[in-house]
């Protein structure tokens, strides 16, 4: 599988229609001071690519995933998004001490909030489409 990304990057794959995911897509963006992340829709044909890569169960996984290129290794869920916010800054990066907390125990609530969004934030007919000054930031 190639994925056209640099190997100091990650790239964030989202669910592009649901508006908590983008919302956090754009606050991710606005703190992302040091360039490290790159983001791609579920949906897309890089997204796609890379759930069929590395057989991943979309009933069980739909909300967010972290690729990391240089080890070819994928974060799935919490652990994904703390991933993410320890490479954000202070205060966002001091979400990483909740790593410590077994998973099982941090993706119960994080699978609670992922079956609720929809309900609680609303959906997207599409995938949102970034702007031109953000266009380098996305894969397909």
């Amino acid at each position: 599988m190639y994925i056209k990304i640099k190997k100091d990057k990650k790239l964030i794959l989202f669910d592009g229609v649901c508006n908590l995911c983008n919302n956090s897509v754009q606050y991710v963006i606005k703190h992302d001071k040091k360039n490290r992340f790159m983001f791609a829709p579920l949906q897309s044909e890089t997204g796609q690519a890379i759930i069929k890569n590395f057989n991943i169960d979309t009933f069980k996984t739909d909300s967010i995933l972290l690729y990391n290129p240089e080890k070819n290794t994928i974060d799935y869920k919490s652990t994904a998004a703390l991933k993410v916010a320890s490479q954000l800054g202070f205060p966002t990066n001091t979400l990483s001490i909740f790593l410590i907390i077994p998973a099982f125990i941090r993706n119960w609530v994080y699978d609670f909030i992922a079956k609720n969004r929809y309900k609680w934030y609303g959906k997207k007919d599409a995938c949102m489409i970034p702007t031109p000054e953000l266009k380098s930031k996305f894969l397909d």
